[in-house]
């Protein structure tokens, strides 16, 4: 129960970058991407390695998402003469929380869990 905790806690950036990568989504009325982005975190339930290189690569996408609607705006914002800086930093530190999802599966625990090596 304690190992079952402790994963869940380690996985939460994880869960809390798929469910906001999926709000993003559905602010802009995607909805077969809305739901891609709430069903990945489930491959985790899978205790393989394929699991968790799925799960990172869609980890890394959903950050270029972020870079890529930061500079779409931060373009018209700026074309419009409106302040762009704050968004910019505010999709930035998505990027990057995102990004930094994708390290959580360095952990001990993790890698016992999901059966990786360091060389994974």
């Amino acid at each position: 129960m304690k190992n079952g905790i402790i994963t869940l806690l380690q996985l939460l950036p994880v869960l809390f970058s798929a469910l906001l990568i999926a709000a993003h989504f559905l602010r802009s009325g995607n909805l077969p991407l809305v739901f891609l982005s709430l069903a990945i975190p489930m491959v985790l339930l899978m205790r393989h390695k394929l699991a968790v290189r799925l799960v990172q690569t869609a980890l890394f996408l959903a950050a270029l998402e972020w870079v890529r609607t930061a500079t779409m705006l931060a373009m018209l914002r700026s074309d419009l003469g409106l302040p762009w800086i704050r968004m910019a930093v505010i999709l930035g530190s998505l990027a990057a929380f995102t990004v930094g999802s994708v390290f959580v599966f360095l952990s001990k625990t993790l890698r016992a869990r999901y059966n990786l090596s360091r060389t994974n």
